[in-house]
């Protein structure tokens, strides 16, 4: 009666959980449109995290099918996922699927590549399905239409398109005074996103989730600017984080990004770190 008088807030927390997270599932089914559903982006960080809160904390059981099952580990895949693709959307400006469309705007090689890019946002959801884009311009309105209704709808971080735009605009105006010689040429840009589909491939990730990593290690390089920087030294830093990326594994990779908060969230399970239960137990005994 003690162990089960002791488990009782426990029992609350998991019984309130599920019923909250199954009328969230319920209402967005019925509420949100079947785009916004649809969307990588909704999978990933809703839908399946509602899925584990559903049938993991609250254990309920026959909402879902036996098919595509969560993982056992699915808890720290996901959290790390989660972190990398919201990271990936606040680190845009750093990101391949950005300054390789951009980079191939300028170059002349935009009607090829630009189409390509734009799928791999639509597969996330962070452009529609339906649009077509052939030009940095075109996407960026294309972003702008989706930015808020996802931010709002699945709680992630707005797109920055002012500051995209201004960005933008400073590569066009740096790519008119460049010395020749100073700016990737097509074969340069299409190299490059060749490697990121291929990697993105070996590692059975899409390829908006490994180009969100790639951002996140060159913002931590500190090698995100624009004109010549852009040019040379960003690309140069892509292609040498996805030649470790190879070598190490996109989880080992990720791993050595986040490593300070891994660290931490671990020894939050160490016994050598007292919680607030233990400390108000034993206050109470």
């Amino acid at each position: 009666m003690k162990r089960y008088l002791l488990s009782l807030p426990e029992r609350l927390v998991r019984s309130t959980l599920g019923l909250g997270a199954g009328a969230a599932r319920e209402v967005g089914e019925v509420v949100l449109p079947d785009a916004v559903r649809g969307s990588q982006l909704y999978r990933n960080l809703v839908d399946t995290t509602l899925r584990f809160v559903i049938e993991q904390v609250g254990g309920v059981e026959g909402v879902y099918g036996k098919q595509d099952e969560l993982q056992e580990n699915f808890l720290a895949r996901r959290t790390a996922g989660n972190a990398v693709e919201i990271l990936g959307i606040v680190a845009f400006r750093a990101s391949p699927v950005w300054v390789l469309a951009a980079l191939a705007d300028v170059c002349g090689a935009g009607r090829q590549l630009i189409p390509e890019i734009a799928e791999a946002l639509k597969e996330q959801g962070l452009l529609d399905k339906d649009a077509q884009v052939t030009s940095v311009d075109q996407m960026l309105n294309g972003l702008e239409r989706t930015s808020s209704r996802l931010a709002s709808t699945i709680n992630t971080p707005p797109l920055d398109i002012a500051g995209l735009r201004h960005e933008w605009e400073a590569i066009r105006t740096e790519a008119r005074t460049i010395q020749p010689g100073g700016f990737p040429t097509r074969e340069t840009v299409g190299e490059m996103w060749g490697q990121l589909k291929a990697e993105s491939a070996r590692q059975e990730r899409s390829v908006f989730e490994t180009s969100s990593l790639v951002a996140v290690s060159a913002v931590r390089a500190g090698v995100v600017r624009t004109g010549e920087m852009v040019g040379i030294a960003l690309l140069d830093h892509y292609s040498r984080t996805l030649a470790e990326m190879r070598q190490t594994g996109y989880a080992t990779f990720a791993a050595r990004q986040f490593r300070p908060y891994i660290r931490a969230a671990i020894d939050q399970f160490s016994p050598k770190r007292r919680t607030l239960t233990e400390r108000l137990l034993e206050k109470f005994r």
